[in-house]
Formats: C-alpha cells, structure tokens, sequence
C-alpha cells in the first residue's frame, strides 16, 4: 500500500481509533494504549511501547502512516516569540507561532494552507486558499513543534495554550479542525483544558450555528469594524454575513456559564479608531457577555493601512472600559520576524523536506 494511501494514525480521535481497530481485529483498549504512548509519553516509534502486542506493532508499520509534518525552518524573535515553518507530507507549507507569556506557552495554530476569507488586513489573506489542513496536520503542528523545543530549548516544555489564529479560517475546516481539538481535549490524548483552547472565526455564519457540535471551548470573533461599510471594506465575508445576521448566529453559540466571547478588533490609523466607533461598539455588544481584544495593526510589507499612536489605542481601550465593556489590548509579540497577528504567510514553497 502507498503511503500517501495509508490512513495517518494521527488522523483519529480514541473514539474513533478504538473503532478502526476493533474493524482490524484488536481489542478497543489497544487504542488508549497507542494514544499514551503518542501523547503522554512523545514516544512515536511502535518498537519502543512496551505493552503493545508485535502483532499491532507490525500493523501499525505496514498499513498506517505514522508520519509528522517537519519543521523546515524557525526564527526567533526578540521577545521569545518563536515562529516555525512546518512542511507537510505533499511539500506545501504553513506557519505557526509559540508565544511566551508569564505563566503559558500558546501556540497559534493554522487550520489551512492559505486562506479564502481574503481580509484586507491580513498577509495569509494575499495567498489565497491552496487547501485544507487534515487532522493530523494540524495536530502536526502541535507534536513537531513540541518536538523540537523538547531537543533544542527546553526538555521539559510543554505547550499549555492553543489559539486557532493562524493560517486559515477554522470554521470553514469545520471538520478537521473538531478531530483536532477533540484529541488536544482528550484526557488520554494532549489533555488540554476547555479554557486552554480558542477558536477565532471570521463570521461564517452557517458554520458558527453549527458550534452546538463542536467542543465548548472559547469563541473569539474577529468583528474588527462595528459598521457594514468598515467591516466589508476590511472583511469581504460581510457582504454575505453583515453585522445583522452575524450577530443573530452569535446569540445560538452555546456559551458556558461565566464564559464571555472576545471580539477581537484590529485597530487600525484613522480608520476604525474613532469616537463613532467606540459609541457604537458599546451599543452593539452585550457587556455581560462580551469582551474585546483591542489588536494594533501590525504593519508588513506591502500594507496599506497603518498601526495608531499609543497614546490613540489607549484611549481607545480606556473609552470602552468607561462604557462598561471589559477591553484589553494584545501585546504585539513576534513582529520583527512577520510573527505578529495578520502577518503570517508561507514564503517558501516546494522545499525539499522529505529526502
């Protein structure tokens, strides 16, 4: 059987693990057996599981794909944030950012290779969509770059936080990217916490009704304008799904209790910066249950648009927090080396990873 044939043994939650293998001829706990090994001990050679059958292991050899994509470069920036350039098994690439912070270690995460969405504001938007990231290429990300921290930072590191703000727009890989955080909430897999994981959208509104299915995990909404014309002018999808019809799927999004959505917005010089702006955020969203995430612009190559004075993104911040609506700002981390939110994009192509 070719490889490329063979299906990825990261490709599966336990659940649906332990029903292939049952179809194979073993028995349903071989599969929290292989998913220990994978991701509580990182031990990814069959060889070395001491308490897995040589028959399994043989299977396990012959008939799946035991592959990881590769990291084909990392940069680190000035400030600890690491960016990694991993290249999947058909040489296509996708970038993904560790972060520091004080108490955490998050990783921003793609869900595709380029984007469809084409935001104004964003360098992964410039490429266009090339595909969908499978499952265990987006777990992929998670496992190689823990991987190569582990053998060349720090031993002991562990990624504690997931965002899905990376290359892509989540909710159009609905499906691939819920086997994925199935297996990064799964006790027996990367055991995330509900709290730990993230998912940024757009504003697919079809796709957003669909979160009743999905893992409760926290929503982020990348809102970025609170008028149609700012929006569409940053965001084509709302020429589709304008604020009205937005903001209707949003109240379907089952919300745990004490959770808030966070709508992230970009700020952007004398733009979407304005007293107006401010005035109808605070008419548009439910204090109780939102907070926003203030993101200056960052700048790259070719941009249009222009990140605000620090002095103007305060008062912005301090405006909302005085109408009543909880407002930080994101601390830009990783911009010298095109690591910063909205600067993300696979510069190199057809590397040669895999000989």
């Amino acid at each position: 059987m070719d490889k490329s044939e063979k299906p990825s043994l990261y490709a599966f939650t336990m659940e649906g693990l332990e029903e292939f293998l049952v179809e194979k001829g073993f028995p349903a706990f071989t599969a929290k057996q292989i998913f220990n090994w994978l991701y509580h001990n990182w031990e990814f050679d069959p060889e070395n599981w001491s308490n897995v059958s040589k028959k399994l292991k043989e299977f396990l050899k012959t008939e799946m794909d035991l592959t990881l994509p590769k990291v084909a470069w990392q940069g680190l920036s000035k400030d600890g944030t690491r960016k990694f350039l991993i290249g999947m098994s058909d040489q296509q690439t996708v970038e993904t950012v560790a972060i520091p912070a004080r108490d955490r270690l998050t990783l921003c995460i793609s869900s595709q290779i380029g984007c469809a969405i084409g935001c104004t504001f964003c360098h992964t938007g410039t490429m266009g969509l090339k595909r969908h990231l499978l499952p265990q290429e987006i777990i992929g990300q998670f496992l190689a770059v823990t991987l190569w921290l582990k053998k060349n930072a720090d031993p002991n590191v562990r990624l504690t936080n997931i965002v899905y703000m990376g290359q892509g727009e989540p909710l159009h890989n609905f499906d691939n990217v819920k086997i994925a955080t199935e297996v990064f909430l799964e006790p027996n897999g990367l055991g995330l916490s509900q709290r730990k994981v993230t998912l940024s959208t757009s504003g697919l509104v079809p796709q957003i009704k669909k979160l009743w299915d999905f893992p409760p995990v926290n929503i982020a909404i990348s809102l970025h304008a609170a008028h149609n014309d700012i929006r569409t002018e940053l965001m084509p999808i709302n020429k589709a799904y304008d604020l009205d019809r937005l903001f209707e799927a949003i109240k379907s999004i089952p919300l745990k209790a004490h959770r808030r959505i966070t709508y992230e917005y970009i700020l952007i010089d004398s733009f979407n910066d304005r007293q107006k702006d401010i005035d109808s955020l605070l008419e548009l969203l439910d204090k109780r249950e939102s907070k926003i995430n203030i993101i200056p612009f960052n700048e790259y190559p070719g941009s249009e648009y222009k990140r605000p004075s620090d002095q103007k993104i305060r008062w912005f911040q301090e405006s909302l927090n005085q109408g009543g609506c909880v407002t930080t700002v994101r601390t830009t981390k990783g911009d010298d080396i095109l690591a910063a939110c909205g600067q993300l994009k696979s510069m190199e192509e057809k590397l040669n990873l895999w000989e």
